[in-house]
């Protein structure tokens, strides 16, 4: 997990910025970050309050930035034996870098899984109070060129996991769907649709 906490650290140093940006106080800009955990659905939530936005509106668009996480317990839950406490814990601490990471690796045990979401965790939160104390000295992660960490550490979670032909398939096409819907669709939906389809993709030509 280590080489994704230099993706991790920077942005969650720039969410609390920009919560601190749109008026959250310290205890309300920590308390998204260990109860929301999620940092694309943190930095459109705090933007949306800093706009004036309703919560309702919030609540929707954080759950659609974080329904592709409903497909990522699905497929953990199947190969990972875990007790109805486990799932709780696992589902609360989910995250698309702790389940890519398990789904390389072979994850075939919870303290595994539970080892890679508690790493991003810790990150994520210490990074976020620092940057809530630390405030407008943290320049924008763009700039520093670390936002290319996420797309080259996924990739290379990818590949080795190509192994057949209907793998190469199946991501191709998911990639393809999640392109084409991301010129149209707001936030996670072009994720969820990418995943969908490429597990039906998947599911009809292992049939």
């Amino acid at each position: 997990m280590m080489p994704l906490w230099l993706g991790v650290a920077p942005f969650a140093l720039a969410y609390a910025v920009l919560a601190r940006d749109a008026g959250l106080s310290i205890v309300e800009t920590q308390a998204l970050s260990l109860l929301v955990f999620a940092g694309s659905a943190q930095v459109s939530a705090v933007g949306l309050f800093g706009r004036g936005v309703g919560g309702l509106e919030i609540v929707l668009t954080t759950f659609l930035l974080n329904v592709r996480h409903v497909l990522y317990g699905m497929s953990l839950g199947r190969v990972v034996p875990m007790t109805k406490r486990e799932r709780l814990i696992g589902a609360y601490l989910l995250t698309d870098e702790a389940y890519g990471v398990s789904v390389a690796r072979g994850a075939r045990s919870f303290p595994f899984v539970l080892g890679t979401e508690v790493s991003l965790f810790l990150v994520w939160n210490v990074m976020t109070l620092v940057g809530a104390l630390v405030g407008g000295v943290i320049p924008d992660p763009e700039r520093l060129g670390v936002d290319f960490v996420f797309p080259v550490a996924f990739l290379a979670l990818l590949v080795p996991l190509l192994r057949l032909k209907v793998d190469v398939a199946v991501a191709l096409v998911a990639g393809v769907a999640a392109w084409l819907l991301a010129k149209w669709l707001p936030g996670g939906v072009p994720v969820l649709g990418a995943g969908v389809s490429g597990a039906l993709l998947g599911a009809w030509l292992t049939r």
